[in-house]
């Protein structure tokens, strides 16, 4: 349960082996590529000057059969999308938050993440360059090393009960459409100590189910989402994509 991650809170000190292994989450046949393509290096304008201070974080999750809808056939994805792999929902990321200004961003220099990184996380975040992007974006705004960023993640991501997708995608089916209220409620319902007010769900432009958000205070800790989370009113309609 999330309510017992409060240590998650000295991530600087959180080992990679330390976090709870989210293979079966991801994908319970979850088989990491012999060959997977070093991530190239990236880089962005700082969202700050100084030190930053973090004051809140969000555990972004994607859903994958949404994702790899649009990107079929595409070789960049396909250790997420390619024939055979089924995953659902996925580790977007770990986001820190400065006071009233959303994500904190490219707050270090970031090398090339080492491959036994990438081969530890892959089965949460399916992608070496999403990898490299979530470390030197907002890893480096929260952590000294990869190792602490990814376990601190990992361990979050490890803890939370997803609902049944393939029955919430069928409620249109039974004359009762989803909403982003209806898919928080179904959330906060399987996990102890997440209200539905911490959790922002994000549409694309039809309607279909990209990410769900998670609000969490500087203790990590669950929390109403500040305003600057993006997702869908509450009644708006949410569509499941369960893939082919």
């Amino acid at each position: 349960a999330l309510t017992s991650l409060l240590t998650v809170a000295g991530c600087s000190t959180i080992k990679a082996d330390d976090a709870v292994p989210s293979a079966a989450k991801a994908s319970a046949n979850c088989l990491i590529p012999a060959n997977l393509a070093p991530p190239k290096v990236e880089r962005g304008q700082p969202s700050q000057t100084g030190t930053p201070r973090v004051t809140g974080y969000t555990l972004a999750l994607s859903w994958s059969p949404q994702f790899c809808r649009g990107h079929e056939g595409d070789a960049r994805h396909s250790a997420q999308c390619g024939t055979g792999k089924e995953f659902d929902f996925v580790l977007h990321g770990l986001w820190p938050e400065g006071e009233g200004k959303g994500d904190l961003a490219w707050c270090a220099p970031a090398g090339v993440l080492p491959s036994d990184i990438i081969r530890a996380n892959f089965c949460a975040s399916p992608s070496p360059q999403l990898l490299q992007h979530e470390w030197a974006k907002h890893g480096t705004c929260m952590s000294k090393t990869p190792e602490a960023y990814f376990g601190a993640a990992r361990l979050l991501f490890g803890a939370i009960t997803f609902p049944d997708m393939d029955r919430l995608s069928r409620e249109v089916e039974r004359g009762t459409p989803l909403t982003a209220d209806g898919m928080a409620d179904a959330f906060a319902s399987l996990n102890e100590g997440l209200p539905a007010d911490a959790l922002r769900i994000k549409t694309n432009k039809k309607g279909w189910l990209q990410e769900v958000r998670i609000c969490l205070g500087r203790d990590f800790k669950p929390r109403r989402c500040p305003g600057f989370v993006q997702g869908e009113s509450g009644k708006a309609t949410v569509k499941v994509w369960r893939g082919k």
